[in-house]
C-alpha cells in the first residue's frame, strides 16, 4: 500500500509541478515564444504539431527524470551557450517561416505525407527542453517522490506526466485557437508579397510575417538577455520552485486517498494522446 501511495503521489505531483514549471521565468522565456511562433507557422494542424513539440521536450527531459543527472549538469554548465544556440535557431526559423520553407525530415524508409514542418517543430521542442532544464529544482523534487518506485515504468510515467503537465497550458491554447478558427481568418492567409529566389517563387502571407516577427524578436531578445546574464535561475526563483513543490505535495496528500486517480490519469492521458495522433494523421 505504501509503494502504491508513493507512486500515486509521484504522478499527481509530477503533473502539477510540470504545469506550474511552465511559468517559471527560465522555462516560459523560450518555450512560450517558440510555441506561439510555431502556431502561426504550422497553423494547419495546431494540435498535432503541439504534440510533436511536446515530444521534442520529452526527449530531453525523460533522461533527466530517469536519473541522468550528468545530462542536467551538462546543460547547467553550458547554460549561456545553449540559450545563444536557441536564440540563433529561432532567428533561422524566423526566415524559414517567412518563406514558408520546410526542413527535410528523415524518412527512415517510411513514406510520410505531411505538409507541416515536423523537423523544425521537433527541433524547437528539443531546444525548449534543454532551456527548461534550469527548472531542475522542481523536477528533482518530483524525482525524489518516486525514489522508492520499484520499476522503471513508474519512473517513466513520472517523467511523462511532468512534461505533459508542462505543456498542458499550450494544449488548452491550441484547443481554443482551433475551436474558434482563429488562424483560419482570411486576413491571416492574405498574401503580402511574392519573393523570387533563384528559380523558385515564395508567397509571403500575413501569417508568415507574424511567425517571422515572433521568432525573430524572441530570438533577438533571448540573445541580448543571455549576454547580459539575465537568463539564469536566481536564488529567489529556486525558492519559488521549492514552494511550488510543497504545494504539489499538499495537493497530492489529498488526492492520494483515492486509488482510482492513477488509473483515471493514465486512461484520460492515453485517450488525449490517441485523439492528438488521429488529428495529426488526418
Amino acid at each position: 500500500m505504501e509503494t502504491n501511495t508513493i507512486f500515486q503521489i509521484s504522478l499527481v505531483a509530477a503533473y502539477i509541478a510540470g504545469i506550474v514549471a511552465l511559468f517559471a521565468p527560465c522555462c516560459i522565456s523560450y518555450l512560450f515564444p517558440a510555441y506561439i511562433g510555431n502556431v502561426f507557422k504550422e497553423r494547419n494542424t495546431i494540435l498535432g504539431m503541439t504534440f510533436v513539440y511536446s515530444l521534442g521536450i520529452l526527449t530531453i527531459m525523460l533522461p533527466i527524470v530517469l536519473g541522468a543527472r550528468a545530462l542536467s549538469t551538462f546543460f547547467f554548465r553550458l547554460h549561456d551557450q545553449m540559450y545563444i544556440f536557441g536564440s540563433f535557431l529561432m532567428i533561422v526559423i524566423a526566415f524559414i517561416s517567412l518563406l514558408g520553407l520546410k526542413l527535410p525530415m528523415p524518412q527512415l524508409g517510411i513514406q510520410i505525407k505531411n505538409k507541416n514542418d515536423v523537423s523544425s517543430t521537433f527541433l524547437l521542442g528539443l531546444v525548449s527542453g534543454i532551456t527548461s532544464s534550469c527548472c531542475a529544482p522542481v523536477l528533482l523534487g518530483v524525482i525524489t517522490l518516486s525514489a522508492f518506485s520499484p520499476t522503471l515504468v513508474q519512473s517513466l510515467l513520472v517523467g511523462v506526466f511532468y512534461v505533459f503537465g508542462m505543456v498542458t497550458p499550450l494544449y488548452i491554447a491550441s484547443f481554443f485557437i482551433k475551436d474558434r478558427n482563429i488562424l483560419e481568418k482570411p486576413w491571416i492567409k492574405k498574401q503580402v508579397k511574392k519573393v523570387t529566389i533563384g528559380s523558385k517563387e515564395y508567397q509571403i502571407t500575413v501569417g508568415n510575417v507574424i511567425a517571422f516577427f515572433v521568432f525573430f524578436s524572441a530570438g533577438l531578445a533571448m540573445y541580448i538577455l543571455t549576454i547580459m546574464g539575465k537568463t539564469g535561475m536566481s536564488t529567489a526563483q529556486s525558492a519559488s520552485a521549492q514552494y511550488i513543490q510543497s504545494i504539489a505535495l499538499s495537493v497530492s496528500a489529498v488526492t492520494s486517498r483515492f486509488f482510482i486517480i492513477d488509473i483515471l490519469f493514465i486512461v484520460v492521458f492515453g485517450f488525449v494522446i490517441y485523439k492528438l495522433i488521429r488529428s495529426h494523421s488526418k
